[in-house]
């Protein structure tokens, strides 16, 4: 493994910027400070006028193997996530077959040990009637990120829906639970509702049959039973005003039992955009009216939104394009997540230092991630270096997603990632990969 230097570089870490060296040594942070010179052969690399950042967690994702490699991945979607500095992520359980029991959550864990390039952790699946088996996750408390439970849509079994099961995972998980909120019920009462008006339905609908009230419901039904148990509860991708008077700004993060998550996809689009981009931004829970964005910026930068991540769920573009009820739900996002961000950082919306803070340090404090998320001396050197002199359009020769489309497509970011580290691995560098290390299994502080 080579030793690095980057040399008179703007590092952004725990609220501050602060100038100059950081030696990377044995895939770890040897030392940062003003100026350093070492007698070892090193490798330096000139950070003028550049940003170091901590490694993006991406704390959501979908890299559909096994079972659906035909729209991704392992390895085509962390070769994506580190091209943009997404140095960690976590991935669903919603595979085929679904992570349902310890030997199949373990087969994940052995495809990515010989496939990612991305550090890793997946989270274990429920089903209304597999509990003595996601029960069994206790034991690895240090080696699994949490419990998933699909409390919306989704395919196969994975949707629990019987309050007693509810009961008992939120009883006895001594994980972190993580949620899809989606009350199912009122879908399907939205969805007849509004086939009595339109014989065709658009994309321009799934708001109105995925709406706000659909959310919320699921998300305050999700909240009791953590208060009741004293769970440690996570909710994925809020996307509505009306759930953030679910959340709280009033005690520090490291102390909040029920925390909440904000995708990168509900702070860029809004229903406005269907008519632009059709089936392309259909997902679930749906992209809604501008209030909703603009409701979920201001709880972020309050405190009531604790991370932003992707949900990054690639399908093919043949299956994006059929008639809406039949197009499957699901944008590709995790190579322009960090892109996207530095974005409005440009548009003064965010800082990069609470970019940092809700990609990278706000995961590792929720999930208790061991030795990762922060640029200290002794942690992991996950790092991504980011040039805002630059810029970067999307276009189809430079997406990486096996399904090869994005959203995003035509779309120009005022910056470029010039290197990505992964545990002191320079993965990426100036649009070339080197791929001769993998990526590690994370670990947890519990």
């Amino acid at each position: 493994m080579h030793t690095y230097i980057i040399k008179d570089t703007c590092i952004v870490n725990e609220g501050n910027k602060i100038y100059g060296d950081i030696l990377l040594k044995e895939g770890r942070i040897e030392k940062i400070a003003a100026s350093i010179y070492t007698k070892e052969k090193s490798i330096e690399i000139n950070g003028q006028d550049q940003f170091v950042l901590p490694g993006v967690i991406d704390d959501q994702v979908h890299f559909r193997e096994p079972g659906l490699t035909h729209k991704a991945n392992i390895y085509t979607e962390s070769k994506a996530a580190v091209a943009v500095g997404t140095t960690s992520f976590m991935e669903m359980p919603n595979t085929n077959p679904p992570a349902f029991t310890q030997e199949l959550l373990e087969d994940k864990y052995n495809i990515a040990k010989q496939s990612s390039l991305a550090n890793y952790s997946f989270f274990m699946g429920t089903s209304n009637d597999n509990y003595e088996e996601v029960m069994r996750t206790n034991t690895k408390k240090n080696e699994v990120c949490g419990v998933k439970i699909f409390m919306g849509s989704s395919t196969g079994n994975l949707l629990v829906d019987n309050p007693l099961a509810l009961d008992k995972i939120f009883a006895g998980s001594e994980l972190l639970i993580a949620t899809h909120c989606e009350e199912e019920r009122m879908i399907r009462d939205n969805l007849e509702k509004i086939k009595k008006i339109k014989s065709v339905l658009e994309p321009s609908d799934h708001p109105i049959i995925r709406n706000e009230e659909v959310c919320f419901e699921s998300s305050f039904k999700a909240i009791q039973f953590a208060k009741k148990h004293n769970s440690r509860l996570h909710i994925l991708h809020i996307s509505t005003e009306k759930e953030l008077q679910l959340f709280t700004n009033l005690i520090p993060l490291e102390d909040k039992k029920i925390t909440a998550e904000v995708c990168v996809h509900h702070l860029h689009f809004t229903s406005d955009d269907y008519a632009r981009l059709g089936n392309q931004i259909k997902c679930n829970p749906a992209i809604k009216s501008p209030k909703n964005k603009e409701a979920l910026w201001k709880a972020l930068l309050d405190g009531r939104l604790d991370v932003i991540a992707t949900d990054h769920a690639p399908h093919t573009w043949e299956e994006k394009n059929e008639p809406y009820e039949k197009a499957h739900a699901g944008l590709p996002l995790v190579q322009h997540s960090l892109s996207l961000m530095l974005y409005y950082v440009q548009q003064g919306k965010i800082s990069l230092e609470m970019v940092a803070e809700k990609m990278s340090h706000a995961v590792a404090k929720c999930f208790e991630i061991k030795e990762r998320g922060f640029i200290r001396e002794g942690y992991f050197a996950d790092l991504v270096m980011v040039d805002m002199n630059q810029s970067t359009t999307v276009s189809k020769e430079n997406i990486l997603y096996k399904c090869g489309w994005s959203p995003l497509e035509r779309f120009t970011f005022p910056a470029v990632i010039t290197n990505t580290f992964v545990n002191g691995h320079k993965v990426y560098g100036n649009g070339v990969f080197d791929e001769s290390q993998w990526g590690q299994r994370i670990l947890f502080n519990r």
